[in-house]
């Protein structure tokens, strides 16, 4: 018997290790994840520390990533979303990649390639990436600004903009094959196959898979859920590759089959845990695959190759971005975040090799390019943070004197700190304004930034969320921050920092539901409001008093519920993990609001305290009249 590990063992074990010690350092120097997990894939590849040398089996384990990645991509891409975002993704999107493609195009033919090459190479490096784009607009709070929005509908556009391209590329090897024979009918039958595969794919799953589904949920067996899930992807990508097609592509459609499914939630629960890490494999088996032979071979063509992609699509991105009226701001990071390769371009490059529309060799220069580029973007990334963002302040607009939407660099003493000037903070800010107390005041949206100056507050362009900043902005000497930013992830984000830097300064914090607010007091937020909740009750006592009750009564009913609802809150909080359990705390309590109230109407009316209009009286009618205002007096 012998007693050395298994391969996959060892593999596993490597790859783990590896991704376990980069990801980490490269996070700390600030360069992402997806850094970390190429570096890591380069370390452990022939041209690192060779841990792993065989080639093929890195491409295949590779190749299940990429699978994997665009069932879950595909998984997001609803048709529904794709119908309300129609006119940026298909007008800004096409733009980007009609444009980019066409300079890339113009670009590889004029130094001498075939159209075909030239066309895919410029189709490929014209992606962008998803997830570095995803990660750097989340860090970033970028999603809800104006350049966020245009980035993320051209980036729905490249994901759907792969099944073309993906689709194209066996067509194009047919039609050089079909021009070294001279004959059409290899061409054309694998235009046909291509065309009849996707419909059938397509038009099957929408007959079939809802009943399959439906069929395996009543088993009550999440695991075999999921299995059938998973059979259904590697199933499709069978088929794929039974007709030629590529893998990916089936998966792909796998998962927007599944996208528009009652049962899609439950199933991107099942598969969330395993994304990232999915995702990190696929890119560590990129890095071990890159040929640094190639590149060694030609050193100086590759930094002309990665410099000059870039430089062309920095170009036309930047030109569509004042096409697209993005705030002048926000077009540095706008450019910068879709200039660099993307993951997609692995797959195109790869696959074209596959299919002899290119050399080894193209695929391998075009492969090193795109992940230079991803190396590189986060890297310019920082260096246009601190070159270029800091002097945006000194910096004249084309209707004001001067910009006030200034980054914080000088040390801040103000007592207060308020994180996020939105409807929240601002009306934070003007409570304590209005009793002499000047707040230090943060927020990184430019609009909300120039509407503050055009009404005279002094706010400061900074992420709450990085602890330089904060120490700027005197958080080791304030006595209170208000946590009143957007975002629930980067709100936890700031009072997890803030407790582990600045222990003694006390957190006042927006929530956006009761989950947060669990949250929030996990990190020791003792003063967290949901934003919405007084509100809410302010409404529901003019809807009590609009169908005949008391002031005083729709008061006293809304005072009740809402001192039963904070007690309930905070019997719900220690089960608040524990999903069967909260709704069964949730389900008692409010039985037991609603036997409370039926309880106190049945006394009232017993000890005849209730007046015909519906309001309180807390002893007698008379002393009820005598305590009631001209205003409660005079209600129906």
């Amino acid at each position: 018997m012998e007693h050395g590990s298994p391969i996959w063992l060892t593999y596993g074990f490597i790859y783990l290790t590896a991704a376990v010690l980069a990801v980490p350092i490269a996070r700390a120097l600030g360069l992402g994840s997806i850094i970390g997990y190429l570096g890591a894939g380069i370390a452990m590849g022939p041209w690192g520390f060779g841990l792993v040398s065989n080639v093929d089996d890195i491409l295949h384990f590779a190749e299940f990533g990429v699978v994997l990645m665009l069932f879950v991509i595909g998984l997001e891409l609803q048709p529904k979303r794709l119908w309300e975002l129609r006119r940026p993704i298909f007008g800004w999107g096409m733009a980007q990649m009609v444009v980019c493609t066409g300079i890339l195009f113009l670009a590889a033919w004029g130094f001498g390639f075939t159209w075909r090459v030239s066309l895919i190479a410029g189709m490929g490096l014209a992606l962008s990436s998803t997830a570095v784009c995803l990660q750097v607009m989340a860090e970033r709070n970028l999603m809800r600004t104006p350049s966020g929005q245009a980035a993320f509908s051209i980036l729905l556009f490249q994901d759907v903009a792969a099944i073309p391209i993906l689709a194209l590329i066996p067509i194009l090897g047919a039609y050089k094959a079909a021009n070294a024979t001279h004959t059409d009918s290899h061409l054309w039958l694998t235009i046909f196959k291509t065309v009849g595969t996707i419909a059938a794919v397509i038009i099957g799953g929408r007959l079939l898979l809802q009943p399959l589904l439906r069929w395996i949920a009543r088993s009550k067996t999440p695991e075999i859920f999921t299995a059938t899930s998973l059979l259904l992807v590697v199933g499709i990508a069978m088929l794929m590759t039974q007709v030629g097609l590529s893998m990916a592509l089936g998966a792909f459609l796998a998962g927007v089959l599944l996208a528009d499914s009652e049962y899609r939630s439950e199933l991107e629960t099942n598969i969330e845990p395993f994304k990232g890490l999915l995702l990190g494999l696929f890119f560590m088996a990129v890095g071990m695959s890159i040929d640094f032979g190639v590149i060694l071979q030609s050193p100086w063509a590759m930094a002309a190759m990665v410099t000059g992609f870039i430089a062309l699509k920095a170009l036309m991105i930047f030109g569509l971005a004042r096409f697209m009226q993005i705030p002048w701001r926000e077009r540095p990071v706008f450019t910068l975040m879709l200039a660099q390769g993307g993951e997609f371009a692995f797959v195109v490059f790869q696959t074209a090799a596959q299919y002899k529309v290119f050399h080894h060799n193209v695929s391998s220069m075009l492969v090193a390019a795109v992940a230079l580029s991803m190396l590189l973007g986060p890297l310019l990334l920082v260096a246009l943070d601190k070159l270029l963002l800091r002097r945006f302040s000194t910096i004249k607009d084309d209707n004001a004197e001067s910009s006030k939407a200034k980054e914080i660099s000088e040390q801040q003493e103000a007592p207060i700190i308020i994180a996020g000037f939105g409807r929240y903070g601002q009306i934070v800010a003007r409570v304590l304004l209005a009793q002499g107390i000047r707040p230090t005041i943060l927020d990184h949206n430019v609009e909300i930034l120039e509407a503050a100056k055009i009404y005279g507050h002094g706010v400061f362009y900074g992420d709450a969320t990085r602890m330089d900043l904060l120490r700027i902005a005197g958080a080791a000497k304030a006595r209170v921050l208000v946590i009143a930013v957007d975002s629930t992830e980067q709100s936890i984000k700031i009072a997890s920092q803030v407790r582990k830097h600045f222990p003694n300064l006390q957190i006042v914090a927006r929530s956006r539901d009761l989950n947060h607010w669990f949250r929030l007091r996990d990190l020791g937020v003792e003063h967290a409001q949901r934003e919405v909740f007084e509100s809410s009750l302010v409404s529901a006592q003019s809807v009590l008093e609009l169908i005949g009750q008391s002031p005083a009564n729709a008061r006293h009913m809304t005072d009740r519920f809402r001192e039963h609802n904070l007690a309930l809150a905070e019997r719900m909080y220690p089960h608040y993990k524990d999903k069967n359990k909260l709704i069964a705390v949730s389900k008692q309590g409010r039985q037991q609001l609603v036997e409370q109230m039926a309880k106190e109407r049945a006394d009232l009316l017993e000890n005849g305290t209730e007046m015909p209009d519906g309001s309180d009286a807390p002893d007698t009618p008379a002393a009820s009249e005598q305590n009631h205002s001209p205003a409660d007096s005079k209600q129906p």
